[in-house]
């Protein structure tokens, strides 16, 4: 089992949500951030004053997945969410453990 955790632009969410759903991926867990990476930030221009935004914003994606698919939710995400330009984001695997359903009690790959 993995943990994905991906960083992405907010505007790219829904196309990358339902590219996850249609290769069967069946929960994700978002989060709204801020944060800042090569690009630190930019200035933006308010009522003539100059101010600089240090976090921009991102969305945070956490997806427990079964290892044979892991191939095929790095490739949703990436193609998706892809730009081309500066702070399209990153993605993050590592594993898991251990699993446990809650409700029943389940554990391992079908608790997924």
């Amino acid at each position: 089992m993995k943990m994905v955790t991906a960083i992405i632009k907010p505007f790219k969410l829904d196309d990358v949500r339902q590219s996850l759903s249609d290769i069967g991926v069946q929960g994700v867990t978002v989060t709204e951030v801020k944060g800042f990476g090569r690009q630190k930030g930019h200035t933006e221009l308010y009522r003539g004053a100059e101010y600089v935004v240090d976090f921009l914003p991102k969305m945070k994606l956490e997806l427990a997945i079964d290892d044979g698919l892991l191939d095929q939710v790095i490739e949703a995400i990436t193609s998706k969410a892809n730009t081309g330009k500066i702070g399209d984001g990153k993605i993050f695997v590592s594993d898991i453990e251990q699993a446990i359903r809650i409700r029943t009690g389940e554990s391992g790959p079908e608790a997924l």
